[in-house]
């Protein structure tokens, strides 16, 4: 577990971050930091930590609502998740994941899906794929709609790819990589996702963009890092992936509080009297002298 900033450090400053912004910081080495969220409360946390960028990932589907893996997760979910992070941030760049289904049919569904996004209050949308998806990122951005791309371990290809396996370990798909990130550059997108790629591949495809990347089990080569809110704070259970610094262990603190609650309510020691609310019946119904 990593050791926690001393109390009382200053956070970045308060301006908006945008994606024009997210691209000068390439330029000027700035790393950006990144975390997803899915509620309010957390968007509130992410927002004052001064986390630069929240996805609205469809991790939401497999690390909230309990599905096996992400491609269950509908647009309804997803736009929820959407509104609720809108109410808890306000500087940090809101970029939300499109769900599996949701930009695979036609060039005419995903524009309007994504412009569903960017209506219940996302600055941005992210999907998955390389060259493949050139043409809709091109017709996403040329709308006004600013697209991140993500390349890589593709979560919602889990079952094409054979499982989550690190991605571009031969030559031949290395060189794969690296066509499928200048073509969605060349498309517009305005950031790429690396995920699961080897660090010297990720560090090479950094360089060979004028867009910023994001790493996610990419290697400290990637202009900025992102990882899933419960996985940083420990509060998912199982065995974490290997890219995955546990800041905290909120989950067993957690577990620890609620046992404490559980016992105090089965031994009447809660709600205690400093915890209750009104005065007793017969003193409140005395008469003044």
């Amino acid at each position: 577990m990593s050791r926690l900033p001393e109390p009382g450090n200053p956070r970045p400053a308060g301006d908006k971050v945008t994606s024009t912004g997210l691209k000068t910081r390439k330029l000027t080495g700035e790393k950006i930091t990144a975390l997803t969220a899915f509620d309010c409360l957390g968007a509130s946390i992410l927002d004052e930590a001064g986390v630069d960028l929240i996805l609205i990932g469809d991790s939401l589907a497999n690390t909230s609502l309990g599905y096996e893996t992400t491609l269950p997760v509908s647009m309804e979910e997803m736009l929820s998740a959407v509104r609720a992070v809108k109410r808890g941030a306000s500087r940090a760049m809101l970029v939300a994941d499109m769900p599996f289904g949701s930009y695979q049919v036609c060039i005419e569904d995903s524009l309007a899906n994504a412009i569903e996004f960017l209506k219940a209050g996302a600055e941005a949308v992210k999907l998955e794929g390389g060259a493949s998806r050139s043409r809709l990122v091109s017709e996403l951005s040329g709308n006004g709609i600013p697209v991140m791309g993500h390349i890589g371990l593709t979560p919602q290809s889990v079952h094409a790819m054979g499982g989550y396996k690190v991605q571009g370990k031969i030559r031949e798909d290395a060189l794969r990589l690296l066509d499928d990130a200048l073509a969605l550059e060349a498309a517009g997108a305005f950031c790429l996702v690396l995920e699961g790629i080897p660090a010297p591949l990720a560090a090479q495809i950094t360089g060979a963009l004028e867009i910023p990347t994001i790493g996610i089990g990419a290697g400290a080569g990637c202009d900025g890092q992102i990882l899933v809110f419960s996985d940083l704070l420990g509060l998912s259970a199982g065995q974490k992936p290997k890219f995955v610094r546990q800041y905290a262990e909120l989950r067993s603190l957690a577990i620890r509080a609620i046992e404490s609650y559980c016992q105090d309510v089965r031994e009447g020691d809660f709600p205690s009297a400093s915890e209750t609310y009104g005065k007793n019946p017969e003193k409140h119904t005395e008469k003044p002298a």
